[in-house]
């Protein structure tokens, strides 16, 4: 059944919006939602600050539109026919995803886990990868920086004070950061270990498939974050422990002088042509890769790739594969849309066609592997 599901849609799925809600901060209103969908998950949820792109992810995998099945179940039901045979060999899986999160207030300094600690509480790691598309930001929220890291001047007993007080007083650990003005068009890398307390834009994240994380600042644009969000990525016996709290933090890495020039990601080209434009917009780490693609108005263009990917369009409308695409105006909770894909091995490698049936808009699409990729 899923194997004739994928044939019919010459390899290619069309994914339902999947919108995650959170508690903390406030939403940014750019997720393209209708205004009175954000609780839409529940009042007691929080309202819909996230929505995450071709997740196979449990309990938070993608649907696929007009059936029953998740993008999870497909996957792991023909495993190399859909990801290729060396993927399914390495990971067994799909072992990324993407997201927009869309957050009108900066978030918590916080860290996740490399792979070794995320281990010891029995879960993966997590890489991640930032990307400002101008489509979806027509306005900034409220703080659109970023803290990285610690100012190299910082010292360890500096963060293991503030670590120490955490339920005692504001420790605005921030102060021993260094923050970045965001660029639209651009993007950032940041490793497990990394603290960072991202600022409000609305971010297009390529990142690997875990939720760990541990939040070392305790009170962020006035709202309190509790000692659970902080301890919680330490195993038991281990979460009053500050040498195992300190050992989180690749120390080396968050005070590297030279961050910018390290993990700032300019766009650079893939392919141009008078026809449409690649730029790798996530590249040179270990894990994974992204890339923005822009076809001109009017014009159709077959896009090979040697790996499976997931994909999000975000300006203009026409074709991609059998479908009719488009990027959405406003989007109901619920409802389907024509803008999200996820293109199998063999389809990406026999070529998607891609039609821009605009005659005056660039069609834009971000697409996501898992698959690393070393660029200069």
């Amino acid at each position: 059944m899923h194997r004739k599901l994928l044939e019919d849609c010459g390899g290619i799925l069309r994914l339902m919006p999947n919108f995650v809600a959170y508690k903390f901060n406030k939403p940014g209103f750019r997720l393209k939602l209708h205004p009175d969908d954000y609780y839409a998950l529940g009042m007691e949820n929080g309202a819909i600050k996230e929505r995450l792109l071709a997740s196979v992810m449990p309990g938070r995998a993608s649907a696929i539109e007009g059936t029953d099945f998740t993008l999870q179940e497909v996957v792991e039901t023909l495993g190399a026919d859909i990801l290729g045979q060396d993927m399914y060999e390495k990971h067994g899986t799909f072992p990324i995803h993407a997201k927009f999160f869309d957050y009108g207030e900066p978030l918590f300094h916080h860290l996740h886990l490399d792979f070794e600690s995320a281990a010891r509480i029995g879960i993966q790691g997590k890489p991640e990868a930032y990307y400002f598309p101008a489509q979806m930001n027509n306005h900034p929220g409220t703080f659109p920086h970023t803290y990285f890291g610690f100012d190299p001047t910082t010292t360890k007993d500096m963060v293991r004070d503030c670590i120490r007080d955490f339920s005692l007083r504001d420790t605005r650990i921030t102060q021993l950061s260094r923050a970045f003005r965001l660029q639209l068009g651009t993007g950032w890398y940041v490793p497990p270990g990394v603290l960072h307390a991202p600022g409000s834009y609305l971010t297009y994240e390529p990142q690997w498939n875990s939720s760990s994380g541990a939040v070392f600042e305790n009170v962020t644009a006035g709202e309190v974050n509790t000692f659970g969000a902080f301890s919680s990525s330490c195993p038991e016996g281990k979460k009053d422990d500050l040498d195992y709290i300190m050992s989180l933090i690749d120390w080396e890495k968050n005070i590297d002088p030279n961050f910018k020039e390290t993990y700032f990601r300019q766009p650079i080209t893939r392919h141009k042509t008078a026809a449409y434009e690649e730029k790798w917009i996530t590249y040179n780490n270990p894990y994974f890769s992204a890339t923005e693609l822009t076809i001109q108005p009017g014009e159709t263009v077959t896009i090979t790739d040697d790996a499976p990917y997931g994909c999000v369009f975000v300006q203009g409308h026409g074709r991609f594969g059998n479908f009719t695409a488009e990027t959405p105006t406003l989007i109901r909770f619920g409802q389907p849309t024509a803008d999200e894909y996820f293109v199998s091995y063999n389809a990406a490698k026999a070529g998607v066609v891609i039609t821009n049936a605009s005659t005056v808009e660039p069609m834009v699409i971000l697409k996501h592997f898992a698959v690393d990729v070393k660029v200069s």
